[in-house]
């Protein structure tokens, strides 16, 4: 809270005398809190804010104006925006009661204007946010995102801070290739599984992942590889004959973190850790 000291001075006679010093506190009547939904981000997730306006004083604060600063920082000469503004998701409570959307201005950060806090009162704020690729990707990222409250009879650091960090997980994609696309019968085939993890952890043996394919129609298996490495079945596959069914065996793959790189706008690129399977044989 706020704190004052003040001393008067007594002049008489061309002299002077100061008085004893007191003090006080000022106790706010307006706070202000900002929370994230989530405490985690990935890039281009949608993340939801709620920023409360509590007034525990006996006259209402009018046209009260609220600024989110959406996480901008400095990159060299301009600012950029780890978090964007999603256009009309706004909600506006007074006491628990949804009102008409407040003006909302934007222009990296976002202004939301003429806000009412009752007195003994509260309003709030409900909002979503998209996760801009200037987000902080590697594990130990950070969004931290302030809120400021000002109108008349606000002091000018009514503030509030909510940090969001991001997800550290994997994020797996597979895709399927074969060579040739054009085969003799009884000539020889090459499938090959890319598995890309753009996630900022490694995908280990628990992580449990399985890759699993039906061969039509089926092939006569000559070999298998996992990064370069043969493979044997039953170890490190199973495949039927008959079917065609062809698996992975529960924990034989794993598949290294992403890398990244911050270019000169402060954006980020994505290098994905890779791990690949073959399946060659005859048809």
């Amino acid at each position: 809270m706020p704190t004052f000291t003040n001393t008067a001075t007594l002049s008489y006679n061309g002299g002077t005398v100061n008085s004893n010093t007191v003090s006080g506190t000022i106790q706010e009547v307006l706070s202000i809190t900002k929370t994230a939904v989530d405490d985690n981000y990935s890039v281009g997730d949608n993340v939801t804010y709620v920023v409360s306006l509590l007034n525990t004083g006996t006259a209402p604060f009018t046209n009260v104006t609220v600024t989110d600063d959406m996480g901008g920082f400095l990159c060299n000469t301009s600012t950029v925006y780890p978090l964007e503004y999603n256009d009309g998701t706004v909600r506006y409570y007074v006491n628990g009661v949804l009102q008409e959307p407040p003006a909302v201005t934007e222009n990296g950060s976002v202004v939301f204007s003429g806000l009412t806090v009752p007195a003994d009162g509260n309003a709030m704020l409900v909002y979503e946010a998209t996760v801009t690729p200037f987000a902080p990707p590697q594990s130990g990222g950070l969004i931290n995102n302030v809120v400021t409250a000002s109108g008349t009879g606000i002091p000018a650091n009514l503030t509030d801070t909510a940090t969001i960090s991001a997800l550290d997980e994997p994020q797996l994609t597979i895709s399927k290739a074969v060579c040739p696309s054009v085969v003799n019968a009884n000539g020889t085939l090459t499938y090959t599984f890319t598995i890309q993890n753009t996630g900022n952890v490694d995908a280990v043996a628990t992580d449990n992942i399985v890759v699993t394919d039906t061969f039509d129609p089926a092939i006569n298996i000559t070999a298998v590889t996992y990064n370069g490495a043969p493979w044997t079945s039953p170890a490190n596959y199973t495949y039927n004959n008959i079917t065609g069914q062809f698996s992975t065996v529960l924990g034989q793959i794993t598949v290294p973190a992403a890398t990244y790189q911050q270019d000169a706008s402060c954006g980020w690129t994505v290098t994905p850790g890779v791990s690949t399977i073959t399946v060659t044989g005859t048809v």
